[in-house]
């Protein structure tokens, strides 16, 4: 489940909003072992997604860093070929 969170952090364009949710999201998930809460539980879950992108755009905004921007696709072709070698396979674009 949580292989799916990525760093958000040091990029070039910043991190969307999409991306902190989705973050969120997976986080959420994996804390409450649940990726479709019951009806019972899904205020409570939603109201906890947005908390943890409210705090994850915090942080987000507060971090200092003197590295020089990552680039998306240069971070996500590295991935593959880090995989790619993991798994043994032919990595796709």
């Amino acid at each position: 489940m949580c292989r799916n969170i990525r760093t958000l952090h040091n990029f070039e364009p910043p991190a969307t909003e999409d991306e902190i949710h989705a973050a969120a999201l997976q986080y959420v998930r994996k804390i409450s072992g649940s990726t479709n809460p019951s009806q019972a539980n899904q205020a409570a879950f939603e109201r906890a997604v947005d908390a943890v992108a409210l705090a994850s755009r915090e942080l987000l905004g507060a971090l200092v860093t003197t590295a020089p921007p990552k680039d998306r696709d240069v971070e996500a072709a590295k991935a593959r070929a880090r995989a790619a070698e993991r798994y043994g396979r032919v990595a796709s674009a």
